[in-house]
């Protein structure tokens, strides 16, 4: 399935070498294509790691060993096979997760419980061990490659490679974050989104890692939405090795603490957004920004109420400031609302204010701002101080192309 560029598209950042960690690609030939698939990432003695997955109760083998996993807060290695998820595949899924673990361990002299693993593709077919085993052992002899080819090879049905690189100091030392994600159908899950791996040099104790980046995804990875579904192998996986040569941050009394936290944030958004951009069949990126909700938690329940009503997407598709829609998409959203206290806007012209549409409101900026390929919606609520912004994207007659031929 050849899919065209998205029209959003991100060009790939030049992004630092992560001290502690190498990257590798092979060919395990998944599914048939031409191309790599299988990423291979070898990470320092040392090396600590924390995670987010899917709130999905039909999760994956990899998911259900990653999140025991990350609670020992050590790894050495980092396995990702594309085109296949090796979800809803019973005890042979996880047999293969278990084999791939095996071969990569012994190889590194390492534990079982420092492999982690990760698939992406197609559900409901085991992965294929032969296939893995031969694609490990390629990617064990490969040659180091940078972050675009290792971005590229975690792909499925994404347009564009995915990368975002931030840094911060922490003392005298430069820390270096650089990030790859995969992702651009099956997106509104309530911690992460597709496949999404953040490396730094930082010295950080796992504990307070998994803070860190849990405390990330509620800003970024759970804030965006493609089409409302929510996959069954969505990972998010942090990796510090430790090698900048700082004191460990192990708390947000240590030195470099906000600084680094920030740093991982843009990162994370970075990542977040550009899955949205590649959103299938997008033709428009949307921020949705709701203030005056009754706290922030309720804000981003609004936000992803909007950001996932079909009947927005497609309005906003079809360039109609139909604000109509919004409404109904903020009384269905189950919180606290006040027809009489909302206020929407698109582009920054208000359209209705305190439940009312403005008596001197002229569409026709707004028109204009719908034309183009970044959109601002704004809803106040008028009911308290919580914020949020969702990002999400149009929907077109793209997605039902892309995703009825899915298989193929």
């Amino acid at each position: 399935m050849d899919l065209a560029t998205s029209p959003l598209a991100l060009p790939f950042p030049d992004m630092p070498a992560i001290d502690g960690v190498i990257l590798r690609v092979a060919r395990a030939r998944y599914k048939e294509w031409d191309r790599c698939d299988l990423t291979f990432v070898e990470l320092d003695e040392g090396t600590s790691v924390a995670g987010v997955f899917t709130q999905s109760a039909c999760a994956s083998s990899e998911v259900e060993l990653g999140r025991e996993q990350v609670k020992s807060g050590s790894a050495r290695a980092l396995i990702v096979n594309a085109g296949n998820s090796n979800a809803f595949t019973g005890h042979r899924g996880r047999e293969a997760v278990e084999a791939i673990q095996s071969q990569v361990a012994k190889a590194l002299e390492c534990k079982t419980s420092e492999v982690l693993v990760s698939s992406t593709g197609v559900i409901g077919v085991p992965l294929p061990k032969d296939k893995a085993r031969e694609g490990v052992a390629n990617a064990l002899g490969a040659e180091p490659c940078g972050w675009e080819d290792a971005a590229a090879a975690i792909n499925t049905t994404d347009t564009f490679n995915k990368g975002a690189n931030a840094s911060a100091m922490i003392g005298e030392h430069r820390v270096e974050l650089c990030g790859i994600i995969k992702g651009s159908g099956m997106i509104a899950p309530d911690m992460a989104t597709m496949l999404g791996y953040v490396f730094t040099d930082a010295d950080v104790e796992p504990a307070f890692l998994q803070e860190l980046l849990s405390a990330a995804n509620l800003q970024t990875f759970s804030c965006i939405t493609v089409d409302g579904d929510t996959s069954t192998s969505d990972t998010v996986l942090a990796f510090a090795t430790g090698k900048a040569g700082h004191r460990r941050i192990t708390g947000w009394d240590s030195p470099g603490a906000d600084a680094f936290a920030a740093a991982l944030r843009d990162v994370c958004r970075a990542l977040a957004q550009a899955v949205v951009r590649d959103g299938e069949g997008a033709s428009k990126f949307i921020t949705v920004r709701v203030s005056g909700a009754a706290n922030d938690d309720s804000a981003r329940r609004v936000g992803l109420a909007i950001a996932n009503s079909p009947l927005v997407k497609t309005a906003i598709a079809g360039e109609d400031a139909n604000w109509g829609r919004v409404v109904m998409a903020v009384g269905k959203a189950g919180e606290p609302a006040d027809r009489d206290r909302l206020s929407i806007a698109f582009g920054g012209i208000w359209a209705a204010r305190d439940g009312l549409p403005l008596e001197n409101y002229d569409e026709s900026p707004v028109a204009e701002h719908l034309k183009g390929q970044e959109i601002d919606l704004a809803v106040d609520l008028g009911m308290g101080g919580g914020a949020a912004t969702v990002w999400t994207c149009d929907l077109t007659h793209g997605y039902i192309s892309i995703n009825a031929d899915y298989r193929s």
